[in-house]
């Protein structure tokens, strides 16, 4: 080994002579070093405070204000493609040694300029926005990120539209949807704010347009257009027709349209709109055949408590869009044998049994769940407790049908007002039965089957409720009590059930048209006790018991193909559940085990 020392005008180099071992037949190795672009950056930015090496000048200047920043050409063209066109083109700024920037903040431009040397950068309220649109036109894809991600994070009910309208104009895809999806999920909150009150009536078309918004109720929504109305009264009554043509207007209660025709205050100021309500109402208070409900947001199915071998209080919810089950609340108290059906947007779990290790009793208990808060809360109780009870829906009313308490079968039937929060006893039925099933057609109760105490029946009796009497219907063609019931497409559904020897997996339905029964295609397992409702166009039968024990398979009849398919696994086996169709639950009130499961 050997030095050598050479001048090259005023600096001095050392030139080492090594010896260089063979290292012949190894091949070569790629490294890579992580700590290099940091110390880079590093030393970039210390050549930049000393303005060494700099050979551009940045000169900005907005409202007055003007500041001067050195820079070098080849930073900044890599971290913004603007500045990388501007420095690699044609244009005039190639060679220029200043660049005068206009309609920027200079406090603004020295976060980008600081961003392309250090890779940081400082987000706060004061400057997000402006920060975001200088971001944006540089196209300082990092800068723009870190600004979406400190607006979705400060989301909130009185921000969310404006900084979705901000993102629209900029262009900014991924925080306008993130916004979007914020108003739909809480609509309701959202349109309490300032920002609602100052949509155009354009706006306020499109955001009730939206299929995806969470609201218990298109009620809700109703209302929100009422009060937009309101804010500005004769400016905007003359939009008031437009708004009623977007909403959903067959999914409005009944009762709720009845009572806006009596009291809203802008009907009286717009007759159209009066004629246009009052015609609605009419069509669904004479049952007459009426348009396809659209459901807002994603519908889920609800399966509430159920036994495996003792009473369950696990409520789940299923997608059949995506196969996942969802973990929600436990009831407050478990329960089998619970019907559950669904009033503006609440699920209701009506009686059922506590069959656990503390207690074995009946019960008459209302329970309600709030998809918006994941809450349970309870309700006023049934005036007798009903286990194996069939429940149904008319007109917002849940009416209660048969069950047992203890050796007591019941004939009794009661129906409960939610605006009340009372229960009344309704005419009773002409037999006793407890597993019957129960659904609602057209403003008709049916009920079908069930078991009298001494024999399973095949008998099915109809109810009528502005009569308030009961009356008898074709039979069906088997005895079955814990059948799976539903009405769909003018037919009502029967499957599976009990006959005093053995589960079945036939199917028969009722055509209501031409009460008659016909068998259809037969399900898969023969089950009793199971869940079964109807959802988008398909029937689905949840659970059960048979010979071979409490079942987890979850089956799907297509009407237009006659044919079953298992679809899915729920997460326990079980019998006796209640299940119904609603809305999906608010994500902000899951925990992050029930968001993922």
């Amino acid at each position: 080994m050997f030095y050598s020392k050479r001048k090259d005008a005023n600096l001095t180099v050392n030139c080492v002579a090594v010896v260089v071992p063979s290292l012949k037949g190894h091949g070569y190795l790629d490294y890579t070093v992580g700590s290099h672009p940091p110390r880079a950056l590093s030393v970039m930015q210390e050549l930049r405070r000393d303005r060494q090496l700099c050979d551009v000048n940045v000169r900005v200047a907005h409202g007055g204000k003007e500041q001067t920043f050195a820079a070098h050409r080849i930073v900044l063209s890599a971290c913004s493609p603007v500045f990388r066109a501007m420095f690699t083109s044609n244009l005039r700024e190639r060679q220029a040694p200043e660049v005068k920037i206009h309609g920027i903040h200079p406090k603004v431009m020295e976060r980008l300029i600081d961003f392309a040397y250090t890779s940081r950068v400082s987000v706060g309220e004061q400057c997000v926005l402006q920060l975001l649109l200088a971001s944006t036109m540089y196209q300082v894809e990092g800068v723009v990120n870190a600004c979406c991600d400190f607006l979705i994070k400060n989301l909130d009910s009185a921000n969310a539209i404006g900084i979705c309208q901000f993102a629209e104009q900029i262009g900014c895809t991924e925080l306008r949807q993130r916004g979007k999806e914020y108003i739909n999920i809480h609509f309701t909150e959202v349109t309490k704010e300032e920002e609602f009150f100052n949509l155009t009536h354009c706006q306020l078309l499109d955001l009730i347009s939206q299929d995806g918004l969470n609201v218990l109720c298109e009620s809700e929504v109703y209302k929100a257009c009422v009060e937009w109305v309101r804010w500005d009264l004769e400016g905007r009554t003359q939009y008031f027709h437009a708004l009623l043509n977007a909403l959903h207007i067959y999914a409005l209660p009944l009762r709720f349209l009845k009572h806006q025709l009596q009291e809203c205050p802008i009907l009286d100021k717009a007759n159209p709109c009066r004629d246009f309500l009052s015609k609605i109402f009419q069509e669904m208070y004479l049952r007459k055949p009426l348009p396809p409900v659209k459901q807002r947001g994603n519908q889920l199915i609800y399966v509430a408590g159920g036994y495996l071998h003792r009473s369950l209080p696990n409520m789940e919810a299923f997608s059949p869009r995506t196969g996942q089950w969802l973990r929600l609340a436990d009831m407050p108290v478990p329960r089998s044998g619970t019907g559950s059906c669904v009033v503006l947007g609440l699920l209701y779990t009506v009686g059922g049994r506590n069959n656990s290790q503390d207690e074995n009793v009946d019960s008459g208990t209302l329970e309600c769940y709030n998809p918006m808060t994941n809450q349970w809360i309870q309700r006023a109780p049934m005036n007798v407790p009903r286990n194996r009870v069939g429940v149904g829906v008319i007109d917002g009313a849940i009416y209660a049908v048969g069950g047992s308490c203890g050796s007591s079968h019941h004939r009794s039937a009661e129906k409960y007002d939610p605006e009340m929060n009372q229960w009344t006893f309704i005419a009773p039925m002409k037999a006793r039965r407890i597993g019957a099933g129960v659904t609602v057609w057209n403003g008709l109760l049916y009920v079908i089957g069930g078991f009298d105490g001494g024999n399973r029946l095949n008998s099915v009796e109809c109810y009528r409720p502005e009569k308030d009497e009961w009356n008898s219907i074709t039979p069906m063609g088997s005895p079955r009590s814990g059948a799976g019931v539903v009405a769909l497409n003018n037919y009502i559904y029967v499957a599976g059930g009990y006959d005093g020897r053995e589960q079945f997996s036939s199917v028969e339905r009722y055509s209501i048209e031409a009460d008659k029964w016909e068998n259809v295609a037969s399900m898969k397992q023969s089950r009793s006790a199971m869940g079964v409702t109807a959802y988008r166009g398909k029937i689905y039968a949840l659970g059960g018991f048979n010979q071979k024990g409490f079942l987890d398979s979850v089956e799907c009849y297509d009407p237009e193909k006659d044919e079953w398919t298992e679809v899915s696994v729920m997460p326990s086996g079980r019998s006796g559940m209640g299940v119904a169709v609603n809305m999906e639950p608010c994500p902000r009130n899951l925990s992050p085990a029930d968001r993922d499961s």
